[in-house]
């Protein structure tokens, strides 16, 4: 079980906040800075359409060392300003920190007037998650000011309401995320792995994307059609159930995925649980690998194979690919770019703009991201952040 930061003694047993006196911050302004870092998505499945207007969906998360950096001010007065000099990002109710230190302040029982200071260095609409870490980071942050936190439901709460992706980053390393993404189970941690982000000079807007996905969807049946709940449900409980319940229930799990594929296989056309199912049954088989603790394969170099690297055996394919390419042939290309420099896997992470590619070494990825530059690409090696690195560097 992974313990979240931060249950403070003011927590009752009901893991409710206790009144105290002169909760209003009345107090000279103070600062707190955080570090709000980047996801990258190792595969990603978009099943049916729900009645909520959201996707069911099926993912890793991954979290990475790339990262914005805010600075968050509580101060005498009221209100919520957000400052940020990149003109793209909104500075009003719709902007997430904005959204999310509402909630907080309200949660918290406090008052004042809280300025968040955002230095961006991650794209906007990049698919790197940018916006839902600026607002846990802003939580974070807005703890860390009033000295006062927040018990961990009632984080993930308030993140949920606030964005689909905005969980992960309360949790963060490895994890896997389900129902419209807003569902996270931390998975084992693995180590760190060399990758390369290449950030083309465009956003992706993700409704548009999902919205393009649907038009194809409605125009081309073959392989998108809509199933029954029982068909998805049992593709999503091959992956959560193997995250939650260990090594035992992966036979479990990969068996009831494969009587569900031959069944569904019966079908005239295909379905979004199939495909659905097919990640979650390649993921099965990697996780149960990594938990089992069964002989890992040998690089060419007699080293054992980064676990996450094995990850790329299991098939995954990020869906968004299929909608973001034909509309964006420089990001198609981007991934091509990543390959040719000697990638062992690339992807576009989330809706895209944003692509990255998993490298065998820190070496490497340097080299590609030298290479990428010379290219005209921007492009950064980086390493992904296990879950412990994360909480070690997300403060100060």
């Amino acid at each position: 079980m992974v313990r979240l930061p931060g249950r403070s003694r003011e927590h009752g047993d009901a893991g409710e906040i206790q009144p105290s006196i002169g909760m209003a911050y009345n107090l000279a302004s103070m600062t707190t800075l955080v570090r709000s870092f980047a996801k990258i998505n190792l595969g990603l499945r978009i099943g049916a359409a729900r009645k909520d207007g959201f996707h069911e969906l099926l993912t890793i998360y991954q979290t990475i060392g790339l990262h914005d950096v805010l600075r968050v001010s509580v101060g005498r007065g009221s209100g919520i300003e957000i400052r940020c000099t990149d003109p793209r990002v909104p500075k009003d109710e719709s902007n997430t920190c904005y959204r999310i230190v509402a909630k907080t302040m309200s949660a918290l029982r406090q008052k004042g007037r809280v300025v968040v200071d955002i230095e961006k260095r991650l794209p906007v609409r990049g698919g790197l998650g940018g916006a839902s870490a600026n607002a846990v980071a802003a939580l974070l942050g807005l703890e860390q000011v009033v000295k006062k936190t927040l018990p961990a439901a009632v984080r993930l709460r308030i993140a949920a309401e606030v964005g689909s992706d905005l969980p992960l980053f309360l949790v963060a390393g490895t994890v896997l995320g389900v129902g419209r993404g807003e569902q996270v189970y931390p998975l084992e941690d693995l180590p760190a792995t060399a990758c390369v982000v290449v950030t083309p000079d465009m956003g992706v807007s993700t409704p548009d994307a999902f919205a393009e996905w649907d038009r194809r969807a409605a125009e081309d049946q073959q392989g998108l059609k809509p199933s029954s709940p029982r068909e998805f449900c049992a593709a999503s409980s091959t992956a959560s159930g193997q995250a939650l319940k260990g090594r035992s229930s992966t036979v479990h799990a990969a068996a009831g995925a494969s009587a569900t594929q031959t069944k569904a296989s019966e079908l005239t056309l295909p379905a979004p649980s199939d495909r659905m199912i097919e990640l979650g049954r390649g993921l099965s088989a990697w996780l149960s690998e990594s938990y089992s603790g069964a002989p890992r394969q040998i690089s060419k170099r007699g080293r054992l194979e980064n676990p996450l690297l094995e990850l790329v055996r299991a098939g995954i394919k990020n869906d968004f690919e299929q909608v973001v390419f034909p509309e964006y042939p420089e990001v198609s290309e981007g991934k091509h770019a990543l390959e040719r420099a000697g990638a062992k896997y690339a992807s576009l992470s989330g809706s895209g703009s944003a692509l990255y590619g998993l490298f065998a070494s820190r070496e490497a990825a340097r080299t590609a991201a030298a290479r990428l530059r010379r290219q005209g690409w921007a492009a950064q090696a980086t390493v992904t952040l296990t879950r412990r690195e994360y909480w070690k560097r997300i403060l100060g």
